[in-house]
């Protein structure tokens, strides 16, 4: 005769696999931390998303949820700091379209972080070096900002420039902006603020050329293309992370966004970068594309600071 063994049947609940961690006191703990009826657990319990979230939600470290807290809180704190520094200076501008009188821009210059930036701006703007941006113009007008184009590094300017130092950039603007960028993370040219164009991201490297010297040959590095000298400046009417690889932010405009608003609505020559004919002739090296592209953008009127100083 054939034995017959009888087996208790299983339940749904003995058929889950329980994790190791599990401890059989469990139920009570999720019964006071997560309101759900007998019911709803024997209906859902079947379900492998249910019980890996209660699980979780009963071994979480307290001790690593304050320390994460904390970690965000201090992550917070240093984005409001890159964010929203204190002014504590003040500068002004007064603007001329075509000779016409279109307002005052005051500009509020921070010092945390941008202690040259700082200086160099406002010594541009007082003229105690000899040089100022008085009667100096804007040269391009962006859909996100607009570019003034600072002291020229030829002329009367440069004259001076050079009785006052020659070095019109210095390795401390880039150095600030190398820290900035490490410090702060996101967009720092936001809509407001007001930057000095320390270095140009599009420069190619140096053509390497070979030359006799001393009945020998040597390799020199030839520059190609120029850098800034330190005193162009931005005002953003609307943020503009594509000057973040460029651009040292020093400030921002308390007064006068009308008045940006204004010089942003000038006519412009077209930007032609996307015209077959002029990429072909920039690729065969034609000077004439060179020259067209720097006046890509230019106002069709004169944009001129017409009077600028410092407020007390």
């Amino acid at each position: 005769m054939q034995q017959i063994i009888l087996k208790p049947a299983t339940s749904p609940l003995q058929n889950q696999i329980i994790p190791a961690h599990h401890h059989p006191t469990s139920p009570l703990t999720l019964e006071a931390n997560v309101k759900l009826s007998r019911r709803d657990i024997g209906i859902r319990i079947g379900s492998s998303s249910l019980l890996p979230i209660l699980l979780t939600t009963h071994i979480l470290d307290p001790f690593r949820l304050s320390e994460a807290r904390a970690e965000s809180d201090k992550n917070d704190s240093q984005r409001l700091s890159c964010g929203n520094p204190t002014p504590v200076k003040r500068a002004f501008l007064d603007i001329s379209i075509d000779g016409e009188p279109v307002g005052r821009v005051i500009v509020g210059l921070y010092e945390d972080g941008v202690p040259a930036g700082t200086a160099r701006f406002m010594g541009l703007v007082t003229g105690t070096a000899g040089i100022s941006y008085r009667r100096k113009e804007f040269v391009k007008i962006m859909p996100n900002y607009v570019q003034h184009g600072g002291v020229r590094s030829y002329g009367v300017d440069a004259e001076m420039a050079k009785k006052t130092g020659g070095d019109l950039l210095g390795e401390t603007l880039i150095g600030e902006w190398e820290k900035s960028n490490l410090k702060c993370s996101g967009t720092k040219n936001s809509a407001g603020s007001v930057s000095i164009v320390v270095r140009n991201p599009l420069k190619p490297p140096p053509k390497l050329k070979l030359v006799a010297r001393k009945g020998k040959f040597e390799i020199d590095e030839e520059e190609v293309g120029t850098d800034p000298n330190g005193t162009e400046f931005v005002i953003n009417y609307r943020d503009s992370p594509e000057l973040d690889a460029s651009s040292l932010v020093i400030g921002r405009v308390m007064e006068g966004m009308e008045v940006v608003e204004r010089i942003s609505q000038v006519k412009t020559i077209k930007d032609n970068t996307g015209s077959a004919y002029f990429r072909t002739a920039k690729l065969i090296g034609d000077k004439r594309a060179v020259v067209a592209e720097k006046g890509f953008n230019r106002p069709y009127s004169k944009v001129i600071v017409t009077n600028c100083g410092r407020i007390d």
